[in-house]
């Protein structure tokens, strides 16, 4: 995109001015519910309801500001989050392994590492360096991106406050890959204390000029008419062959909290928790048809208003 074009897409679309305003800082100084209720507006085209909320996406902005728990910042801090899974399943089986956790870029011993490993943010989404061949890794870009990932604060981006307290680090794991697909597939299971009610399936993550692709299913593994950030495969991925375990899985780590998001990964046979994710899109990512926005919005009962808890 030329400069002619960005500032044409700048003056025309509020989420693109938005978020181009955001990294500059100039929403910092905003209050968590004026800044919510800014970008509710920018992304989602319509006013925030924080009295009254009836739309999934209305509602997660709710949860940010009044459902604030301490065990939050362990579940989505990417080292922390496999103690806490390992804790609540009773085994650490559905854990990645890790491979180290570091402060800085230059800590890491990359002759101890294998061939192949994934390098990530600890407090971030995005600043990821997947290594399929260590003799080829571009060591200038990696620390580039893991560099630029720590610097970053994902919540003055997104206003969750389980991300305020995350403290910036590296973890290595090592890199998995299904020898069926070629690929890690994403299994994520939408779930509302502690009942799963659909998921989506993420393909075509790591495929060059490729976009990534989302489809959602229901429980029954039927497709459903959504489209939620990224748009759906020509071809509908299959259904997993561990599904009925993710289901139990995803339930058994969401029990007792109004919404959770459980990610998984099916590789060779195995399953393993990706993440645990509290703010799909945090919140600021339209459905089409915009009825799915409200269907969601129906299945998360919001619990009792804290803004201390």
């Amino acid at each position: 995109m030329n400069l002619t074009s960005r500032i044409i897409k700048f003056l025309r679309e509020p989420a693109y001015r938005f978020s181009k305003l955001m990294k500059f800082g100039l929403y910092n100084h905003l209050s968590d519910k004026a800044f919510l209720e800014k970008a509710y507006k920018a992304y989602m085209g319509r006013n925030l309801n924080l009295e009254s909320p009836k739309a999934y996406t209305e509602k997660l902005q709710w949860l940010k500001l009044y459902d604030r728990r301490d065990v939050y910042t362990a579940m989505v801090d990417k080292a922390q989050a496999k103690e806490y899974i390992s804790r609540t399943l009773g085994t650490s089986e559905y854990c990645i392994e890790t491979l180290g956790v570091w402060d800085h870029f230059d800590e890491i011993d990359f002759d101890l590492l294998p061939n192949q490993f994934v390098l990530k943010c600890t407090h971030d989404s995005g600043g990821i360096v997947i290594c399929k061949d260590k003799t080829k890794l571009d060591f200038q870009k990696a620390r580039e991106t893991i560099e630029e990932g720590l610097k970053r604060s994902f919540f003055l981006q997104t206003r969750e406050p389980q991300y305020k307290n995350v403290i910036p680090r590296i973890i290595g794991e090592p890199y998995v890959e299904d020898q069926a697909s070629k690929e890690l597939r994403d299994y994520k299971f939408f779930c509302f204390d502690g009942k799963a009610r659909c998921l989506f399936v993420a393909t075509d993550r790591q495929v060059a000029n490729e976009p990534t692709k989302f489809d959602f299913f229901d429980l029954d593994y039927t497709h459903l008419d959504i489209v939620n950030g990224h748009p759906n495969a020509k071809k509908a991925p299959e259904k997993p062959l561990n599904f009925e375990l993710m289901i139990e899985l995803a339930e058994s780590l969401s029990k007792g909290f109004p919404h959770i998001r459980v990610d998984f990964y099916e590789a060779n046979g195995r399953v393993y928790v990706g993440e645990l994710t509290l703010h799909h899109f945090s919140g600021f990512e339209p459905f089409v048809p915009d009825q799915w926005d409200y269907t969601f919005g129906e299945w998360l009962a919001l619990p009792q208003r804290s803004e201390d808890q």
